[in-house]
């Protein structure tokens, strides 16, 4: 895909902020079209660094948070990946880049209006290395388990167990963990058998539910 000329001055901006390093993802950003995901009232903001709504009380995460996320991942091409928490697919999108037509996208959507719009979306754009799932996020995706690389989209009161279960040995994990309003982004990594957990900063997200997650109103 070409260089997408909007993005240059908001990736030249995340480099000096410290928020993307690595030339892949650098990279990815720069070619995934972030309007191609968005409801037609609000493609003309695609380039502004912001959340924006999608419709069913979810959103389309930042650019700087997607970036973010995948450098804490450490994605390398040929990794098999699991996604919670689709949404648009923008992220899948931004994901699928990096690992390359070797990897592969598990992406899981509770909501079927979404998985099907973000199913589509990819489909169009070529993204064939992303397999979209509609079900409950928080329990994993076991027919395609372990995964290399596991991210969560959605703030939950703690990691889903399911999750870290289905995590290769080696494996990285990042997730939003808190309150339904706020959160501490977490990076989980399994080696050996055993947990570690390190917390890189406060963020915001929508609120993770599933049976491992929280219930709905």
């Amino acid at each position: 895909m070409k260089i997408i000329e909007e993005m240059i001055p908001i990736v030249e901006r995340l480099k000096r902020e410290g928020y993307i390093k690595s030339e892949k993802v650098i990279q990815a950003l720069l070619k995934v079209p972030r309007e191609e995901f968005l409801p037609e009232e609000l493609k003309e903001y695609a380039y502004v660094d912001t959340p924006l709504s999608i419709g069913y009380g979810q959103t389309i995460s930042a650019i700087h948070m997607v970036g973010m996320m995948c450098e804490a991942l450490d994605l390398k091409e040929g990794q098999k990946v699991l996604e919670v928490g689709t949404g648009s697919g923008y992220h899948a999108a931004v994901v699928s880049e990096i690992v390359g037509k070797d990897g592969l996208v598990v992406t899981i959507e509770r909501i079927p209006e979404l998985a099907e719009r973000a199913k589509r979306v990819l489909k169009r754009l070529g993204y064939d290395n992303v397999i979209v799932v509609c079900g409950d996020g928080t329990l994993g995706y076991p027919p395609l388990a372990p995964y290399d690389r596991i991210y969560i989209t959605a703030g939950g009161p703690k990691i889903p167990k399911p999750l870290i279960d289905q995590l290769k040995d080696g494996g990285k994990l990042v997730a939003p963990v808190g309150s339904r309003g706020v959160q501490e982004l977490i990076l989980l990594e399994k080696r050996g058998g055993k947990i570690f957990e390190k917390k890189l900063c406060e963020v915001a997200f929508v609120p993770l539910i599933g049976e491992e997650g929280w219930r709905e109103y």
